[in-house]
């Protein structure tokens, strides 16, 4: 329970304002190589999930990604339409459409690469001290979003 009288904090006090801006000084920094790449940042999640498991379904990769099929599906048509998906139909179940990387959507793994190392040197931390952030930054969403939360 709140105090009544108690001030509230200061902006850059308030956790979810360090995570929101800092999202956005990394989209910032992310962009002009995405554009190099011909992909936007919601495009690159989308691919990233098919880097790790090429040939989900729709739902699976809007699962992944936190979102609704809804959003995914016209990001899945500009990702189709620039050649780096194809789309298919599901053939034990008409009803859900698997996502599969082309020769093309394979290729630009390798040229996302520029994304991490960017991160890095302009972070100014350690691969070590990266990786346990992003680990705390993991267990605080897995906390937040576990059932009854």
């Amino acid at each position: 329970m709140t105090d009544p009288g108690k001030e509230p904090l200061p902006l850059d006090a308030q956790l979810c304002f360090s995570l929101y801006s800092t999202t956005i000084a990394i989209n910032r920094l992310y962009k002009p190589m995405l554009d190099s790449l011909g992909v936007t940042y919601p495009q690159y999640l989308v691919l990233s999930t098919l880097w790790e498991e090429d040939g989900q379904t729709i739902t699976a990769i809007a699962d992944r990604l936190a979102l609704e099929p809804s959003t995914i599906t016209p990001l899945m048509k500009r990702l189709e339409a620039a050649g780096f998906v194809d789309r298919r139909r599901n053939p034990q179940d008409e009803r859900q459409v698997q996502v599969f990387l082309t020769g093309k959507g394979r290729g630009l793994r390798a040229r996302t690469s520029c994304l991490t190392d960017s991160l890095l040197e302009n972070s100014r931390l350690t691969v070590p001290d990266m990786i346990a952030l992003n680990d705390q930054v993991q267990r605080l969403r897995d906390a937040l979003t576990a059932k009854g939360a």
